[in-house]
């Protein structure tokens, strides 16, 4: 068996680039404009990793209040003053890319935001070179995370079978997806308001700090169960 997978997928937001921060910050202000006060860090442990659409229709059904059909399009001219100030690369992420392409191991991005969000982000952090035509995103598939929907399609895309990938998620509802879609899926929980409890319980491979995960991936890899 090979120690190393032959592909690996990225999630963006947390993994790659920090906007879980401003960005649940301000998600956190509107759902409280429109009737249901919830805080930031409430807002991080029930909706990091998750589609604006996907959020829109759980207040619909457990809160009672709309943010709009038009929620997405305000959410992604918003982005564009949020993240003005420029953004911040997750701490040492870039070491473990280069070392992903030293070993020539494909790679590409599966996030719940639209390619557009991450042409954005990526490109004010210097990251879009590495995976500019290889970007999918939630919008492509029926269902978003947890669903392992768009995991697979990126695998099918480029051209894998799910055993054969790992994913890279720092989401409880990420994690899920990449187990579900029978893939190994390292966790990262180095942000403090991370759910560790949540991420093991999902089935994720924690770590937190991306200067270990070069390492434990051949362990992890070699010591995999086969998917039934």
């Amino acid at each position: 068996m090979s120690i190393q997978p032959k592909l690996v997928i990225f999630d963006c937001d947390g993994v790659l680039v920090d906007t879980e921060g401003p960005a649940n910050r301000r998600l956190a202000e509107w759902i409280t404009a429109a009737g249901h006060p919830i805080s930031y860090e409430q807002c991080r442990r029930r909706f990091s990793g998750r589609s604006l659409s996907s959020v829109r229709s759980e207040l619909i059904e457990t809160a009672g209040i709309d943010l709009g059909a038009d929620l997405i399009d305000r959410w992604y001219t918003e982005i564009q003053t949020l993240f003005a100030d420029g953004l911040e690369v997750i701490p040492h992420v870039e070491s473990f890319i280069d070392a992903v392409e030293r070993a020539s191991i494909v790679h590409c991005v599966a996030s719940s935001a639209r390619v557009e969000k991450m042409h954005l982000t990526l490109g004010r952090t210097g990251l879009l070179p590495h995976f500019k035509d290889v970007l999918f995103s939630a919008s492509m598939v029926e269902r978003g995370k947890p669903a392992p929907d768009l995991f697979l399609h990126a695998a099918r895309t480029m051209g894998f079978e799910p055993q054969d990938c790992i994913v890279i998620e720092d989401s409880v509802p990420g994690t899920q997806a990449g187990v579900a879609a029978g893939m190994r899926v390292f966790s990262y929980h180095g942000d403090a308001m991370t759910d560790i409890e949540g991420l093991r319980a999902a089935g994720g491979i924690l770590f937190d700090d991306m200067r270990k995960l070069a390492a434990i991936i051949p362990i992890a890899w070699c010591e995999r169960i086969p998917i039934a």
